[in-house]
């Protein structure tokens, strides 16, 4: 399934201007963990609940130096207001909404973190977490059987869906029907297996001619010799 078809389009954001008392009020509103960082739509960084740790640490060492400074060399403490974009993470991953979310799993899973910035060019369309990527598995048995037969039936394999008999219960499908070839068959049954919230598939599928047997005895025509 496409990162499109699962991702959060409402996201909250934050600017890199914006001071980091309301990111934190941001993230405990939407009782979220991370937010990620625009300007003009395009996303510049993230900031994380890590990022408030370093920042907590870093901001208590200058508030020591800061007093040390003022007593021994009579100095005002420095203001300790920052901003997002002086403690957010630069270098952000994400990835791409016409992407399979397969690939946004592998990418969490090397890289240990929960969500995925979804980004069309620069610009910022959704998020992608663990949790929306749950929604694959759990899809709907009219959701699966529209894609069985719009999908990989009519527009991958070329097949009148009229000729089969497609059926699903939580996700258990039956293919019932008689096709041309068992290449066709085959075909269907193991691209039916690898449909997202497909849980298994019994095959009761007939065919006309087998052509996995057919041994070709000459080379098609406009084919020359030295191309076998």
């Amino acid at each position: 399934m496409r990162i499109r078809d699962l991702m959060t389009t409402e996201v909250v954001t934050i600017s890199a201007d914006a001071p980091l008392k309301e990111a934190a009020r941001r993230m405990l509103e939407a009782g979220i963990s991370g937010l990620p960082v625009t300007e003009d739509k395009a996303l510049v960084g993230i900031i994380t609940e890590a990022d408030f740790v370093a920042s907590e640490a870093d901001r208590r060492a200058e508030q020591r130096a800061g007093l040390l400074k003022f007593l021994h060399r009579d100095h005002e403490i420095p203001s300790q207001d920052r901003l997002v974009g002086d403690v957010m993470t630069k270098s952000v991953l994400t990835i791409g909404p016409e992407e399979d979310h397969a690939d946004a799993a592998r990418l969490m899973e090397k890289e240990g973190v929960k969500r995925l910035p979804v980004v069309d060019g620069d610009e910022l369309v959704g998020l992608i977490s663990r949790a929306d990527m749950l929604r694959a598995y759990v899809r709907s048995d009219e959701e699966i059987l529209d894609e069985i037969t719009k999908r990989v039936m009519k527009e991958v394999l070329w097949i009148d869906p009229r000729l089969v008999d497609v059926k699903s219960v939580e996700g258990n499908v039956t293919l019932r029907g008689r096709l041309e070839t068992k290449s066709d068959a085959a075909l269907l049954v193991e691209l039916t297996k690898r449909l997202d919230g497909v849980t298994s598939v019994h095959d009761h599928l007939d065919f006309e001619v087998d052509n996995t047997r057919l041994e070709m005895v000459s080379p098609p025509m406009g084919y020359a010799r030295g191309n076998w």
